[in-house]
């Protein structure tokens, strides 16, 4: 038997990164050109690794041509810098004083967060087509309630197979509790973070808790081959850039929300502190992912009321303004504000436009994940269980998505009375993961614990 371990293979990085290369103005075509000549293939479109290992020979020159496409330099680089100071703000209001409205505002947090991301997990890695053929063969379209196998055509799940790890956890009908998942893992492993580190940990503080707390199998794509480069030896923030063409993908996006709930109406420092925590494993639009969403939560955590329009558009001064997420940002908000409508029905025509305008970018890759994120978002008007369906429904990183959209909508709700039984009842109150000292863990004690993690 031939282990393939997912996104580490050279033979497949290097499809990733000459797509990479593409989009970021990159001039990779006689790169190109020689991989595939010497019977290279491109990049694995939605699985994490080729059938077939190459040979020696191959994975040898796949590994040379990996570096000489990161020694090209982008020529976005002056409106994507590594660094980005949001301008000068005024001081942040003092935090709300009555920590049981704080407990139960973060409890909410938390509870969205998990119910988005379970109402995704069923259908991840599924394509658009296929999310919204399984719905409408259920009667769940527009889609409005957990996806269930109750009623499917058989055709259609034989032609569209659900996500075969979450498919006994994560339907109507199996739901028991939250299931382990990365995009809750990492929410547990920041708040280990700043118990054990403060607000004034280093991005090395993060690699040496992934060491001691994170198992290498809970990673994914550039999580994985930063794991694997500090494993070589490497350092941050070499970690996130050493052949690793998933630095601009979704990873750093889904550790932003513990930098939020933790840093209430300040946007800046949550952003900061997000920055720290994503150059381990990412650049660029990759970084601008975590420091965008911590910002958006640490907005609506703060004291004074909001709506998502606001939180929206206040979390953009925290990203540079001509980067590529900005822009993906700002056409997820201008194409949802553009449907006269409002409804649930009409959010397709927007998803559309969305999948067309990002038909070259990979599932994973933050940009078209953003760019969903602001449209449910905008279109729901911050509604939670119009956010996490609408994201869901929209395909790509539907898990990822649907946990931050829970997140922030949780968050604008205020109360967990406040969010819809049926979203809430199911998790059961009860978190399964693999990160020591968590395994079923309430949601109402993470909430707890993430109050006094308040600097």
């Amino acid at each position: 038997m031939t282990l393939r371990l997912t996104w580490v293979q050279p033979e497949d990085l290097i499809g990733h990164e000459l797509r990479q290369a593409a989009q970021d103005g990159r001039d990779a075509t006689a790169v190109e050109e020689r991989w595939v000549a010497a019977g290279g293939h491109l990049a694995p479109d939605r699985a994490g690794a080729s059938a077939d290992p190459a040979t020696p020979e191959l994975r040898a020159l796949a590994e040379r041509l990996l570096d000489e496409l990161a020694a090209e330099p982008s020529p976005l680089a002056a409106a994507e810098p590594a660094e980005y100071r949001a301008p000068a703000a005024p001081a942040p209001a003092p935090a709300r004083p009555d920590p049981g409205t704080e407990l139960r505002r973060l409890h909410a947090a938390w509870l969205g967060r998990a119910a988005g991301c379970l109402l995704g997990k069923p259908v991840e890695k599924l394509t658009l087509t296929g999310i919204r053929a399984i719905a409408r063969s259920t009667g769940n379209w527009p889609l409005a309630a957990w996806f269930t196998e109750q009623g499917l055509d058989p055709a259609i799940a034989r032609e569209h197979p659900w996500n075969r790890r979450s498919r006994p956890t994560s339907l109507a009908e199996n739901i028991d509790g939250m299931p382990e998942d990365d995009d809750l893992n990492y929410p547990l492993l920041g708040l280990l973070l700043i118990q054990r580190h403060g607000h004034g940990f280093s991005t090395g503080d993060v690699a040496k808790l992934w060491l001691d707390e994170l198992p290498a199998g809970r990673t994914f794509t550039a999580e994985r081959v930063a794991y694997r480069n500090l494993l070589a030896g490497l350092e941050p923030p070499h970690t996130a850039t050493y052949r690793n063409p998933f630095r601009e993908w979704i990873g750093a996006q889904i550790r932003a929300d513990i930098f939020g709930w933790t840093n209430p109406g300040d946007p800046s420092r949550a952003a900061e502190l997000a920055h720290r925590d994503a150059s381990l494993t990412h650049t660029a639009n990759g970084v601008y992912g975590e420091m965008f969403v911590a910002a958006a939560i640490a907005h609506v955590a703060g004291p004074a009321p909001t709506t998502v329009h606001e939180t929206l558009t206040a979390a953009l001064a925290h990203i540079p303004p001509r980067s590529r997420y900005a822009q993906a940002i700002r056409l997820g908000i201008d194409t949802a504000a553009a449907e006269p409508t409002g409804t649930p029905e009409a959010f397709e025509q927007v998803v559309d436009v969305l999948h067309d305008h990002y038909r070259d970018h990979h599932w994973v890759h933050v940009l078209p994940n953003a760019a969903l994120l602001a449209a449910a978002l905008t279109h729901a008007d911050g509604d939670f269980a119009g956010s996490i369906c609408r994201v869901v429904s929209g395909g790509w990183d539907t898990d990822s998505n649907g946990a931050t959209a829970g997140s922030i909508a949780g968050l604008l709700a205020g109360d967990p009375d406040l969010l819809p039984s049926s979203w809430t009842a199911p998790l059961k109150n009860r978190l399964a993961t693999t990160v020591a000292g968590f395994d079923g863990i309430g949601f109402d004690e993470l909430a707890r614990l993430t109050l006094e993690a308040r600097a």
